[in-house]
C-alpha cells in the first residue's frame, strides 16, 4: 500500500520514492485522456465477461455431472484428468494452443483441411483471440475449481435425497431443488468473487497469445501497463492504471456483494 504514493509522484528509481517530483493526479489524467482508453478498457471488459460467462458455470457442471457418476474409480480418472492441466505453466498452455492452431501442421488445421476445407491462421484472427483465450482458460482450470463445488456437494444431507425419491421425484428434479440449492451459498460466493475479478485478466497468458496483427481485441490494461511501466520505464504512470482498476474492481465485488445479499441473502459481509 505505500508503494502506491509513487502513483502520485513523478517516480525516478535513483532519487527514490520521497525525493521524486509530486505531480497529483496527473498520470490518472493521462490514461483517461489516453485515445486507446476506451479500446483497452473494451478488450479487458469483453474479456473478463466472456471468461465469467462461459467459465463460472463449466466447473459447476462439470461437478453436478461427477457427482451423478456411481462408478468410483472412473470419477477419480476424471477428476485426475482435469485437475492436471491446472498444474501445467501458462507458457507451456500458450505453447500449445499456438502449436495446435498453427496453419501449417498444427492439429486444428489438419482436420480442417482433411475436410476439405483452406487452413485458418486462428492466431491472427482478431476475431477468434477471445474464444481462443477463455477456451483455454476452461480447459486449464476447470478441473480445479470444480473441487469448490465438489466439496459443497458433500454437506448436501442424502435425506434430502431418499425424501424426493419417495415424492416421486425424477433426477432432473433432484438436481434442481436438492443439489442446486444444497450448493447455492457456494455458488453465490464464488460468482461474487469473480464479478469483482473480471477486469483482472491474466497478463501472462494474453501476452503469450498475442501479437501485433490482433492488437485490437488482444490488447488488455494487464500487457498495456507491462509496456507502460516495465519496457518504457514510467512506473508511476503503470502503478496508476493498476490502482485505477483496482478502484474499478472494488465497486464491481461491493456492487455485486450488495445486490446478492439484497436478493439472496447471502454475501461476503
Amino acid at each position: 500500500m505505500f508503494g502506491l504514493v509513487i502513483t502520485f509522484k513523478n517516480y525516478n528509481l535513483f532519487r527514490g520514492v520521497w525525493e521524486s517530483d509530486w505531480v497529483g493526479f496527473k498520470y490518472y489524467r493521462m490514461f483517461l485522456e489516453n485515445p486507446d482508453f476506451l479500446l483497452l478498457m473494451k478488450n479487458t471488459f469483453l474479456l473478463g465477461i466472456m471468461n465469467l460467462a462461459l467459465g463460472f458455470p463449466a466447473p459447476i457442471i462439470l461437478a453436478l455431472l461427477l457427482n451423478e457418476v456411481r462408478k468410483a474409480a472412473f470419477k477419480r480418472f476424471v477428476q485426475t484428468v482435469s485437475y492436471l492441466p491446472h498444474f501445467i505453466s501458462n507458457v507451456i498452455v500458450a505453447s500449445m494452443v499456438i502449436m495446435f492452431l498453427s496453419p501449417t501442421g498444427g492439429l486444428i488445421n489438419e482436420l480442417i483441411t482433411a475436410l476439405g476445407f483452406e487452413p485458418i491462421n486462428f492466431m491472427n484472427e482478431p476475431g477468434m483471440f477471445r474464444w481462443i483465450y477463455v477456451l483455454s482458460e476452461i480447459w486449464q482450470h476447470i478441473g480445479w475449481e470444480t473441487i469448490i463445488y465438489l466439496a459443497a456437494l458433500t454437506a448436501v444431507d442424502p435425506q434430502l435425497y431418499e425424501a424426493a425419491s419417495i415424492d416421486g421425484a425424477s433426477r432432473m428434479r433432484k438436481l434442481w431443488h436438492v443439489t442446486l440449492p444444497g450448493i447455492s451459498f457456494a455458488i453465490v460466493i464464488t460468482l461474487i468473487l469473480n464479478i469483482g475479478s473480471v477486469l483482472e485478466i491474466g497478463f501472462e497468458k494474453v501476452f503469450l497469445l498475442q501479437n501485433p496483427a490482433i492488437y485490437e481485441t488482444a490488447d488488455i490494461i494487464s500487457t498495456y501497463v507491462y509496456r507502460i511501466g516495465m519496457e518504457q520505464g514510467n512506473f508511476s504512470y503503470g502503478a496508476a492504471i493498476d490502482l485505477f482498476m483496482g478502484i474499478i474492481s472494488l465497486i464491481f465485488i461491493y456492487t455485486a456483494n450488495f445486490v446478492s445479499r439484497r436478493v439472496s441473502e447471502t454475501s461476503l459481509w
